[in-house]
């Protein structure tokens, strides 16, 4: 080869190598809120370095609303997602240098996913949690008519900023949408009540727009005392007991299952309110954006369960799972 075409070569793999890592320092720095002292840091560079990459950033446009361009080893999990569990989209983000950071960088990513994909006549079902809620940060209104926002499960006692109903509302404002909620308890005493509420108080409307849903958007909880299930007492530490040696793994939209993504069988499954199961799986596009290594399992087994088509999470969780599938 040419000594010309190999210095090109060698340029162009240099100048691919700078564009990620300048990528990489943008999302450290504008989407997990480091400071540039806490990035040379972690990063073992300079703080010149630092302030050098943000600010070419900004100059190439890669930093707008939010960040715009794609690192190699993100790509490359995108497509083995793809392939290894059928998906038809996956979207992999940069591996937080912080795990608390997790759920606000698939948040920011899931924003800027649900901005490319509304339009006009479309029907958008959406569950809770906190990745749900960081997701509003980066929520950019389109110009779009007749969009439906519909929340997929009842609500919570404790007032907390990822109340099912509260972002369902807050989804709906940002985007000028229609909203319709669950005016209903998330969980109830009895199968009898829920049956009761859906035919008797009007409920049944939501659950008939649900059917027309174009997309569903959920996160998925895991069987901890540290999820936003059990964090808000929704469901008991006894339930909770009761659920592990049931075999549960994880919740979607408080569907409690196992491993192999089957419903388990628990008295929860049945006084639920929000969209069964199969509802769901017959929604064209279904997200589900989630991640951490605590999640892998509940992961999963919520993508059998409702057979996901579209993943949104992290580069090590994205890794975790391709290791679990095989």
């Amino acid at each position: 080869m040419p000594r010309d075409e190999q210095a090109s070569g060698r340029e162009l793999r240099r100048s691919g190598r700078l564009a990620r890592n300048r990528i990489r320092i943008a999302w450290m720095y504008y989407v997990e809120g480091l400071t540039q002292n806490e990035i040379a840091e972690k990063l073992d560079i300079g703080r010149v370095t630092v302030v050098r990459n943000i600010n070419e950033a900004l100059k190439q446009r890669e930093v707008k609303i939010w960040i715009e361009g794609d690192i190699a080893e993100c790509l490359d999990l995108e497509k083995r997602l793809r392939q290894t569990f059928g998906l038809d989209e996956a979207v992999v983000v940069p591996e937080p240098t912080d795990p608390a950071h997790i759920a606000r960088s698939i948040g920011v990513a899931t924003g800027m996913y649900l901005s490319e994909h509304l339009h006009s006549d479309m029907s958008v079902g959406v569950g809770w949690g906190t990745t749900l809620h960081d997701a509003l940060q980066t929520l950019a209104p389109k110009d779009v008519e007749n969009l439906r926002v519909v929340s997929m499960m009842g609500g919570i006692l404790q007032a907390r900023h990822y109340n099912p109903a509260e972002f369902a509302w807050q989804f709906a404002r940002i985007t000028d949408a229609d909203c319709y909620l669950l005016p209903a308890p998330a969980l109830v005493d009895s199968p009898a009540t829920r049956t009761a509420l859906i035919e008797r108080c009007g409920l049944n409307e939501v659950f008939r727009r649900a059917e027309r849903l174009d997309m569903a958007v959920m996160s998925v909880g895991y069987i901890a005392a540290s999820s936003s299930t059990f964090k808000v007492n929704l469901v008991s530490e006894t339930e909770r007991a009761e659920l592990v040696r049931a075999g549960a793994v994880g919740d979607v939209l408080c569907h409690f299952y196992d491993r192999d993504g089957k419903l388990v069988d628990h008295s929860v499954n049945d006084r639920v309110m929000s969209i069964p199961v199969p509802t769901l799986r017959k929604v064209p596009r279904r997200v589900i954006c989630s991640g951490g290594s605590e999640k892998v399992e509940a992961l999963l087994g919520a993508m059998k369960l409702i057979d996901c088509n579209a993943l949104i999470t992290t580069e090590a969780t994205a890794q975790e799972l391709l290791i679990r599938k095989k």
